[in-house]
């Protein structure tokens, strides 16, 4: 069964931590572009980190440049986000995407066009 399964959301404080993790199962990790996206209520959705699973090169929207780091664990078939540092403004709800692995080198990932999404995973962050 094809199937992304995001963890790892919850209610912080500015300035702690939190690590999500994507677990990917069906064929949909194997070289891949995966991403995290965001979306917060009212605003546009924001891609906000990628890594080529094959290659391992990673992506990040400016926004998050130097606090949120995302990785992988070939072997659990699995992508973190880890997010240090986090802000009010990172309060969103927290997806994971597959995308074509192209997608990474080519930036294409972050519009999530021609991405295959999980069901997502809440974030808080209180002043």
């Amino acid at each position: 069964q094809v199937q992304l399964v995001e963890s790892g959301g919850g209610s912080v404080q500015a300035g702690m931590s939190l690590r999500l993790s994507c677990a990917v199962s069906g064929g949909l990790y194997t070289n891949r572009c995966m991403g995290w996206f965001r979306q917060a209520p009212g605003k546009e959705r924001e891609g906000v980190a990628a890594i080529n699973t094959a290659t391992g090169p990673t992506y990040y929207a400016d926004s998050v440049k130097g606090r949120f780091t995302i990785s992988r664990d070939n072997v659990k078939r699995t992508v973190y986000l880890q997010m240090n540092t986090l802000k009010p403004d990172d309060t969103a709800m927290y997806y994971c995407a597959a995308n074509p692995p192209s997608d990474c080198s080519t930036g294409s990932w972050s519009q999530g066009v021609r991405s295959f999404w999980g069901q997502g995973t809440q974030v808080t962050v209180s002043p």
